[in-house]
């Protein structure tokens, strides 16, 4: 009797545990958007824009497209800015996590920046 208890709180917690564990490795990517972000709100700061459409990777400040495979923090995920939005994705690992992106996107050009989040990580459970 007691083992089948142990058993069902077993089948019950595991795949909770897994979704916690994921979750909390896809945080890394999360904060992977925090540089990209913080350039964005820099960049609106010094007045270098006149519309969303000008956040761009590689321009007024914000940091380059960062790729996956080189190691240090960005070993997994693929990070940029386009027109506005800060993209981050987890690369293709063979991972649960593979394929799933955060995206943050610039409501205006002009500070405070205002975000707007989005991405396959909340449909996921990971954000």
């Amino acid at each position: 009797m007691v083992t089948a208890i142990i058993g069902t709180i077993a089948s019950i917690s595991t795949p909770a545990c897994q979704q916690f564990s994921q979750r909390a490795r896809f945080s890394e990517a999360i904060l992977a958007a925090t540089p990209c972000k913080n350039a964005v709100e820099v960049a609106a700061f010094r007045g270098a824009v006149y519309n969303v459409w000008e956040f761009n990777s590689g321009q007024h400040g914000i940091p380059t497209w960062q790729w996956p495979g080189f190691g240090g923090p960005y070993d997994n995920k693929f990070v940029g800015v386009f027109n506005g939005m800060v993209f981050v994705m987890w690369w293709f690992d063979g991972s649960p996590l593979q394929g799933t992106t955060y995206i943050l996107r610039a409501q205006n050009h002009e500070p405070p920046i205002q975000w707007e989040q989005d991405g396959s990580c909340f449909t996921q459970g990971f954000c």
